[in-house]
This record gives C-alpha cells, sequence and structure tokens, in this order.
C-alpha cells in the first residue's frame, strides 16, 4: 500500500500512557502498566512507540501520570536516543508540565491538559494512541484513509465476530465506514454492511488537528471527566462531524504474515498477559517478534549473552521452548516454555515450567515452579515450590488468578 502522497503532511503523536492498571495488579504497584515488562526485554509502551517510529511519526508525546518515574526515565533512556534533529519522544506529566492542576480525569481531558501544545503547532493531524495494548501498525496507513476521507475524526477499529462484539464499544457504519452511531457494550450490535462480523474500537484516533482543538473546548464547558468514547464521539456525531472507521485488518507492515493481520491484544488482566506472553513463544507465534523490516525497540542494553552451565546427568543446564534474554544463566536446570527477562539465574537442580520471570530474578536450588509471573528482582529461597499447590501459595502471600496463575511480588 503506497502513501507517498502523505509524506508532507505534518502530524504528531499523543500517547496516553497515565493508567494505573489496577487489574495487573501487584504487577502495577511499583510501576503503571505501560511499564510492565513484556516478551522479557520490552515494555508494553514500545510496542505502540515503535508503530509510531516506523510510521515515520517521530514527534510524539507521552502523557504520562500514576507513578510515572519509572516510566519517563524508561523513555529517557531508549525512546530519546531514537530520535534525531527536530524529533522528540516527549514525557509529559501532569504534575510537573501541566498548566491544570488536576489529574486527568478521562481520556480526553488528558489531552486538554496540553492544548496549548496543539495550539502552538503546525501539524495538520494528531494521532493519538493508547500506550497499553500489544499490535503492530503502520499509522501512516491510517492517516492515508482519515485524509481520503476528509474525516474529522478516524477511529481505529477491530473486526470482531457479532457474538464477541458485545464486550466492546461497537461502530454502527454505513457502507463507506462513516460511523453513524456508537453503542457501548450493546446487547444486540451492529454488523458491518454486508458482513457478520462488528466495528469494536481499538481507542486509537487520528484527528484534524483544528477540528480536535475546538471539540476539546467545547467538552470542556459541558464535561468535566471528558472522554474520548463517552463524550467526544457521541458529540462529534451530534453535530454532524465527518467520523469514520478504520479496518485495522486492512493494515500492513512490511514482511508482515499473514497470520498477523489484525493482531491486537489487550493485556488489561493478569490471565490476558500471561496468555499473550505465553503465545509468544509457540513454534509459530501470531506476533512474530522476529521480523527485522519492523522491530519492536527499547533501552538497548550491554549485558552478555545468556549462558547455560553444566552438563552432568541429573544437573544439565537447558532452556527448552523460551525466550532468554541478555545476562541470564540458566546453571544445572531445566526452564521449559518459559520467558525469562535479564539478569535472571536459575540454580542447580531447579525447574522452571510455563513461567515468566521479570529482570533480576534469582531462583535458588532445588526449586520447583509452574504457571507463575515472578516479579522484579525476586529471590525464590531453596526448595521451595509454587504452581502445585495453590493454598499452600496464598498462604505464603502470593496471588492465585481464576486460571491459576501465581503472581509473586515483593
Amino acid at each position: 500500500m503506497s502513501y507517498q502522497h502523505q509524506i508532507h503532511k505534518k502530524i504528531i503523536g499523543m500517547v496516553l500512557a497515565g493508567g494505573k492498571g489496577e487489574r495487573l495488579s501487584p504487577l502495577t504497584q511499583r510501576r503503571p502498566k505501560p511499564a510492565v515488562p513484556f516478551a522479557g526485554k520490552y515494555k508494553i509502551i514500545d510496542f505502540v512507540l515503535s508503530n509510531f517510529f516506523h510510521s515515520g511519526i517521530r514527534n510524539v508525546y507521552v502523557l504520562t501520570q500514576y507513578r510515572s518515574y519509572t516510566l519517563n526515565k524508561h523513555i529517557r533512556e531508549s525512546w530519546n536516543r531514537w530520535a534525531g534533529k527536530d524529533e522528540f519522544f516527549d514525557d509529559i506529566s501532569p504534575e510537573t508540565n501541566s498548566e491544570r492542576e488536576a489529574w486527568f480525569k478521562g481520556t480526553a481531558d488528558a489531552i486538554c491538559h496540553y492544548l496549548r501544545f496543539l495550539e502552538e503547532s503546525d501539524a495538520d493531524f494528531v494521532a493519538i494512541f493508547g500506550g497499553d495494548h500489544i499490535y503492530k501498525m503502520d499509522i501512516r496507513q491510517m492517516i492515508e484513509f482519515h485524509d481520503g476521507q476528509q474525516a474529522d475524526i478516524t477511529i481505529a477499529a477491530l473486526e470482531v465476530p457479532q457474538a464477541e462484539a458485545s464486550r466492546f464499544g461497537v461502530f454502527s457504519v454505513d457502507t463507506s465506514d462513516r460511523i453513524t452511531c456508537f453503542a457501548e457494550k450493546p446487547k444486540t450490535p451492529q454488523t458491518i454492511p454486508g458482513r457478520t462480523t462488528c466495528y469494536a474500537s481499538m481507542g486509537n484516533y487520528i484527528f484534524s488537528r483544528i477540528k480536535l482543538i475546538e471539540v476539546l473546548k467545547a467538552g470542556l464547558d459541558r464535561y468535566e471527566d471528558l472522554d474520548f468514547g463517552k463524550h467526544v464521539i457521541p458529540m462529534m456525531l451530534e453535530q454532524g462531524d465527518r467520523v469514520f472507521a478504520y479496518n485495522f485488518t486492512q493494515n500492513e507492515v512490511p514482511q508482515m504474515q499473514e497470520a498477523e493481520r489484525g493482531y491486537w491484544k489487550d493485556v488489561g488482566t493478569l490471565d490476558s498477559y500471561f496468555e499473550t506472553n505465553m503465545d509468544l513463544i509457540g513454534v509459530t507465534p501470531q506476533l512474530n517478534l522476529y521480523n527485522y523490516q519492523w522491530p519492536i525497540l527499547t533501552r538497548p542494553s550491554n549485558y552478555p549473552p545468556a549462558k547455560t552451565v553444566f552438563d552432568d546427568e541429573g544437573r544439565r543446564g537447558q532452556n527448552l521452548d523460551s525466550y532468554v534474554c541478555g545476562g541470564c544463566v540458566t546453571s544445572g536446570s531445566t526452564v521449559r516454555r518459559s520467558i525469562l527477562g535479564p539478569r535472571c539465574r536459575v540454580n542447580s537442580y531447579s525447574l522452571v515450567e510455563d513461567c515468566i520471570l521479570f529482570e533480576g530474578v534469582t531462583v535458588g536450588r532445588n526449586v520447583k515452579i509452574r504457571r507463575a509471573i515472578i516479579d522484579e528482582g525476586v529471590v525464590i529461597p531453596d526448595g521451595v515450590e509454587i504452581g502445585y499447590d495453590h493454598d499452600a501459595d496464598r498462604a505464603r502471600g502470593y496471588l492465585v488468578t481464576e486460571s491459576g496463575i501465581v503472581v509473586v511480588s515483593e
């Protein structure tokens, strides 16, 4: 798909990254959801920022709020490295940079804190994206669609089966994908004309800049907790603005495999977070992290290569069907179907199966762990078993999810 005629348009990005991610607790007790590690070496926010970077949009504001220090530090140490002259990936938080003293009260209210950035900009379009989903997307193709439709706002939409659509905010559209109405979690979702599927909102928006400023100012007069889904989109539909849905399944990135088409995951719960990570270690995962034409970027590291130690019967260091990051040592132990973040050490005679270990985890000797998430820097003492007796896990203070995932956090 060509979008060469679109290159002259000026675009700024704004990433909403201020959420607490309460359903991911205790992983979000010390960090915001976008800063939660994913696939070992990455943070969740690296996926949306990689999409902006590879789409050629490198003037990006990241709006942080809850426990913002860790996320701001990650952006400074990684994403500022990728920006060139007159480009930036700038983290801004309401407690330090906003002219309005209040915290964000809604998704659109977060943008309102920084209206002056929009008013001072000469950009044609503003791309407002969430910072907490896992997917690949060429954002320029969505902007090309927006420009071609002469839209005031274009909303990225997942195409989902009607039976699943009631879990989402659903658009009703005409044959040109112009949105006619919006319903939050409807009992009987309206399908796309001529299909059996429905359009569900991804929470990603392209606005014409002047229209965005206009509608935000109007919304501030009506709502204290101004939100795109609850308020801004209905307001725009009421006043007859050109509101369009962009079908995400049509988006393509270089060397994309057909299985990746339409891949988008909300890792908002511990179970969905675990499952999405585990999907990556399959033989042919739906999300391909080995596409070097569209790599996921993150903070560079100087950690040494992962290492296995000992090859004795009963004491063999081995990593099987696993992601193992730099700086890890598997010493006389077995790691199977697991993801090890940087600098993990698994000591002799231990077994780690179907687990996610964050950076700096140490597993002692004679330990057995299965179906668990181990938070950053946790030390598992010798001889402990985790994931085999959930009553014992709870007695130690560990959280156990509905599907039986054990979460160990300091």
